[in-house]
């Protein structure tokens, strides 16, 4: 009765928690921190409960595992799962389990049977701040903790979790800008039994050995957020998702593919008629989708795969063991296993351990079972790679069985990749599709290409682990970009450290009208050189800019299959995601002073606005070029002091107080003196709320 009555109230507290997190507005479980990567063309989120489960950020399945990260909604990442199973576990109450699971993801959240403990960012090197126009410039947010020149990634996320088996993971998620290794994740785990089984320091359970140990991952991939509503919206769950193996000892692969990997691809769906979907050709305008992005590129030819580097043979063999995954399979990824999981349901467990986690190597692998002959060029060929489930298929892995006695662990180091044709040739191969130069099977032929950038990324990933990650660094990014929008041109500074001995020069790269087009080198400047003018933008345009530390040739060694050449900083520690402008040429009459809008109604739609990301910004145009902007409410109260000395005719109020408070609806008076001539203008304005 007792051993019942412990495992209800488990049960019970289990259900509280669960239904408090999802019941969070906005983000699902928006209790546990995340952090993201951003170093590289590769960029993701990371959760501190260990997993990324689906919707565990906001409220989107296709969120994380963004490539190339410059582009928008370019998300393959749809949920991922984790579980670690024991057989015949005995519980600190005494309760036995035959089969005991502890679950995070694919969609539950993990609340109460994983524990986090730590959780950091760490960088080799500061991350450089970038600004335009005053304001910090970012896409996804570096929240760094520590800086650490001796690590050798470039950023690296520690991330320590207790369990309810007494399994504590220590997983380091590593991240390298090199630009020929910045498309993958490498995640070092490490798994030990330390008995405790909640968050508290307290040892639970110090002399327990666990048996039949596995550790089990899940992963939904779907092919890419950006053309969910073109092709169709189940393409969003990954329901047309392909999946295939390589290392798995089903069939024999061939000599250059001879790793341990399971990747996924834009299979074909079935529903869409209009044309031949593999890699996502653009057409129509959809959500999401502009009518002058319609010229046929493709706008899903990714790859997506996670690669397995190391395996321990046993807890007292760290060798590793060809035979792991023992587990490869393939699995509906609306299965009833794969929702409610439940560390104290028996019965469900059992099936999880028996189904699941220790299946072995499933046959045919996925790829085989939607399309027996292996043609996936020929659309007369294609199947359906939902085999007639509601959400298609996840790929899934299992490491095991191990035994683990009390302070033995388990090493597993594991990549995950994206890669795929590059977005020019995407352009190039969907324009000929859609003006009918080229066939269809033509086109697929070109996009299956893209699994060969991927291979290629896998050997990589495995070249620089097996060097110590000793890969052959770039010269380090510049400290500080700072771009800033004048009325004569746009200026755009930099620091760096000019000692560093890998420098030779700096590139300076821009685009024009949106972040993710294409950019042209625009200046090269000399190693000790630290600021230049653009003079020649134009008015009404918007421009964006990046600047890269460039290298020696002699420097590049080769390590981790690093073709010849010199190597660049990565271009994501300094791009910019907000536009600068060529401004107006300063007034020359204070009665040529402006306020735009007037009334202005604050919150308006962005492209109502300056076309800069600030939905709150109102504009002063035709002003000196050196003056004082005082803001007072009707009553007299100063609530906003802006000194402008940039010499433009324009400046910009984002609408908040001194003290970052958004302003009411009234009337402001704004009072603009002149630096040069001590002219004062007294301007009355409206915002509207």
């Amino acid at each position: 009765m007792k051993v019942l009555l412990n495992i209800r109230m488990k049960k019970y507290l289990t259900i509280i928690l669960t239904i408090i997190s999802i019941a969070l507005p906005d983000k699902i479980f928006a209790q546990y921190n995340i952090k993201w990567m951003t170093a590289g063309s590769l960029q993701s989120w990371f959760s501190e409960i260990g997993c990324e489960i689906e919707e565990g950020r906001i409220k989107e399945q296709q969120d994380g595992m963004q490539w190339p990260a410059i582009y928008q909604r370019q998300d393959a990442e749809a949920a991922r799962g984790f579980w670690i199973g024991a057989t015949n576990f005995t519980d600190a109450d005494g309760v036995n389990y035959p089969y005991k699971v502890v679950h995070v993801g694919p969609r539950v959240p993990g609340t109460n049977e994983f524990f986090p403990q730590e959780f950091k960012m760490i960088s080799k090197f500061d991350p450089p701040v970038v600004t335009v126009d005053g304001i910090v410039s970012y896409n996804n947010p570096t929240d760094n903790d520590e800086v650490d020149p001796t690590i050798k990634p470039d950023r690296m996320i520690v991330n320590v979790v207790n369990t309810q088996l007494g399994i504590t993971m220590t997983r380091k998620i590593m991240q390298f800008s090199q630009q020929y290794h910045d498309n993958y994740f490498i995640y070092d785990y490490t798994f030990t039994n330390t008995g405790n089984t909640d968050g508290d320091p307290e040892i639970e359970l110090p002399n327990n050995t666990l048996t039949g140990v596995y550790f089990y991952w899940q992963y939904r991939n779907a092919l890419v957020n950006e053309t969910r509503y073109e092709i169709g919206n189940a393409t969003g769950w990954g329901i047309n998702t392909m999946n295939d193996t390589r290392g798995d000892g089903v069939k024999v692969d061939p000599p250059n593919e001879q790793f341990r990997a399971q990747y996924s691809w834009h299979g074909h769906y079935p529903p869409f008629t209009a044309y031949d979907n593999i890699g996502a050709p653009i057409w129509t305008p959809a959500v999401n989708i502009s009518p002058g992005d319609t010229i046929g590129r493709l706008g899903a030819p990714h790859f997506i795969g996670e690669l397995t580097i190391h395996a321990d043979k046993s807890a007292t063999d760290p060798s590793d063991d060809p035979a792991q995954p023992s587990t490869t399979s393939w699995e509906s990824s609306d299965d009833p296993l794969n929702s409610n999981n439940d560390a104290y349901n028996i019965a469900k467990m059992t099936t999880e351990y028996q189904t699941f986690i220790s299946r072995g190597h499933k046959s045919p692998r996925h790829a085989d079972a939607v399309q027996p002959d292996g043609n996936f060029i020929n659309p007369a060929k294609w199947g359906d790679p939902s085999l007639g489930t509601s959400g298609g298929y996840s790929s899934a892995n299992g490491y095991g069985p191990y035994t683990l006695a009390p302070g033995q662990s388990i090493h597993i180091i594991i990549a995950e990749a994206v890669s795929g044709i590059s977005r020019e040739r995407a352009i190039e191969v969907g324009k000929q599709y859609k003006q009918k130069i080229i066939d269809a099977a033509t086109k697929n032929a070109i996009v299956m290409t893209g699994r060969d950038s991927l291979f290629q990324t896998f050997r990589r990933a495995i070249a620089n682990y097996e060097s110590g990650y000793n890969i052959p660094e770039p010269p380090k990014p510049p400290t500080s970009f700072t771009v800033t929008s004048r009325g004569d041109g746009i200026s755009l500074d930099w620091t760096a450290d000019a000692s560093d001995p890998k420098l030779d020069h700096f590139e300076i790269y821009r685009a024009v009208g949106r972040y993710d087009s294409t950019y042209t080198l625009l200046y090269t400047a000399g190693p000790n050189e630290r600021h230049y003018d653009d003079l020649t933008p134009v008015r009404g345009l918007l421009y964006y800019y990046y600047i890269v530390s460039v290298g020696k040739a002699s420097d590049n060694t080769g390590v981790g299959l690093t073709p010849p050449g010199p190597l660049k900083s990565s271009r994501y520690y300094t791009q910019t995601y907000n536009p600068a402008i060529l401004k107006r040429q300063p007034g020359t009459s204070m009665d040529q002073i402006r306020v735009v809008p007037n009334p202005f109604y604050i919150g308006a739609a962005a492209e109502l606005t300056f076309g800069d990301q600030q939905p709150n910004r109102l504009a002063f145009f035709n002003i000196p070029g050196r003056c004082t902007i005082k803001i007072y409410t009707e009553l007299g109260e100063l609530i906003k002091t802006i000194e402008h000395t940039d010499g433009s005719g324009d400046a910009y109020w984002d609408s908040v107080t001194s003290s970052n408070q958004v302003v009411v609806s009234g009337l402001y008076i704004a009072v603009i003196e002149n630096h040069d001539t001590g002219e004062r203008k007294i301007i009355k304005f409206v915002i509207i709320r």
